[in-house]
């Protein structure tokens, strides 16, 4: 059996269909912000996951709440009635603008039910002509055919044949270019608070709330793609909070269950009632065991000043970042809000994000990259001062090293 980082990723291009191509690092354990190999080599986290360890590796609560679900029942089947998920939902209503909540297993997912509740509403209160849907350019919805479609990336959905229909894709922050496109057969626009594919890209506040208005005038749905921003990364437990609008279908994933797998598309009561019984579904979408654990995820994230302390350490990474740019003179801007945070490669540097990747694993720092010129970086809500301090004196190492 394959003991190593070497064997074991010589397995992986052996027996996985290959459209991954990861680092040579091979996880053994991890703990907080911590990761070791099969090597024995530490590492410092900053890349959670994809967004997704909010609380780190094998935080108790997460344990705790697995352990105790796991003795009682692991599955039910949507014939059945779920407690663990009620109360799940039940606690996303309490802390957010919805009323209902749908279950599934991943971002693509929940966005897949969005679009699909989306087009529905159109259909059965308008017309069929009511169906253009308007997204982004550089935008990302997961990859299923639908939501891969509506994202803004042709990269990602090129290739695979023709394409789900009805689906516009518009400049990100261009409120010119809305104005003139929307109309009365747009049902839907849906569009990320921060673009994290498309290089960690905040949105402007005149913007959306010019682009809400127009939703409204035109009875077209809006849906907040929350699947990276949400569950305190951007230092609101969902982003829209600190942006002054409520949208009318919200989805997340990710953090919500701290690494189990498990997403949600929340809504309102008018929305909600155009899914009749059998329109739409899921087997594992609400897993007893993923609820048990997103609930203890959602808990430990509001309470306390878990909040406060988010926006204080992003303004630690900034002031270090900007710091270290001082001298090395390789970002041309540091954007982001809370922990979702990216460092944009200047023009000498660009294309070489994933460069600054490999070269800081080697130093003991894992780290994102979200295109090929921005650096990405999405911890654990939990991550330390001390560890913020360490993680990014190995990139300036890294990128030093890269120079010689």
């Amino acid at each position: 059996m394959s003991n190593n980082n070497k064997e074991i990723r010589s397995d992986f291009d052996e027996y996985l269909v290959p459209c991954y191509a990861p680092m040579q690092v091979v996880p053994e354990k991890a703990l907080g912000s911590k990761v070791w190999d099969y090597d024995g080599k530490e590492y410092i986290d900053f890349a959670g996951g994809i967004a997704v360890s909010c609380l780190g590796h094998c935080h108790p609560v997460m344990l705790d709440a697995l352990e105790k679900q796991a003795k009682k029942v692991w599955h039910l089947s949507n014939v059945m009635t779920n407690k663990p998920a009620i109360d799940l939902a039940k606690r996303l209503t309490e802390l957010t603008f919805a009323d209902k909540v749908f279950f599934a297993n991943s971002g693509a997912e929940a966005n897949e039910a969005a679009l699909k509740l989306a087009r529905r509403v159109a259909i059965e209160k308008y017309s069929e002509s009511k169906n253009e849907i308007i997204s982004f350019k550089k935008g990302f919805h997961g990859r299923t055919f639908f939501t891969v479609t509506v994202g803004g990336q042709p990269v990602y959905s090129d290739g695979f044949g023709p394409k789900p229909g009805a689906i516009t894709h518009l400049p990100y922050n261009d409120i010119e270019a809305f104005e003139k496109h929307i109309n009365e057969n747009t049902c839907a626009v849906m569009i990320e608070p921060i673009q994290g594919e498309g290089g960690i890209v905040p949105i402007e506040k005149p913007f959306l709330h010019r682009l809400a208005a127009l939703c409204k005038k035109h009875d077209a749905v809006l849906i907040f793609d929350e699947v990276q921003t949400g569950v305190g990364r951007t230092g609101t437990l969902y982003a829209y909070e600190s942006l002054d609008i409520i949208p009318d279908i919200l989805t997340t994933a990710k953090s919500l269950g701290g690494g189990f797998p498990i997403a949600a598309m929340l809504t309102n009561n008018e929305l909600a009632e155009h899914m009749k019984v059998g329109t739409h579904g899921s087997t594992y979408g609400g897993n007893p065991l993923a609820s048990a654990v997103g609930l203890a995820v959602l808990n430990e994230v509001t309470s306390g000043s878990l909040m406060e302390d988010i926006i204080t350490k992003e303004k630690l990474f900034k002031k270090l970042l900007n710091n270290m740019n001082q001298t090395l003179n390789v970002f041309d801007e540091i954007r982001g809000k809370g922990l979702l945070l990216g460092a944009s490669l200047n023009q000498q540097w660009k294309g070489r994000a994933r460069d600054i990747l490999t070269e800081a694993s080697r130093h003991g720092l894992l780290i994102l990259i979200a295109g090929p010129d921005v650096i990405r970086f999405t911890p654990s809500l939990l991550v330390s001062e001390q560890e913020i301090k360490e993680g990014l004196k190995k990139l300036e190492l890294s990128i030093k090293k890269l120079t010689l």
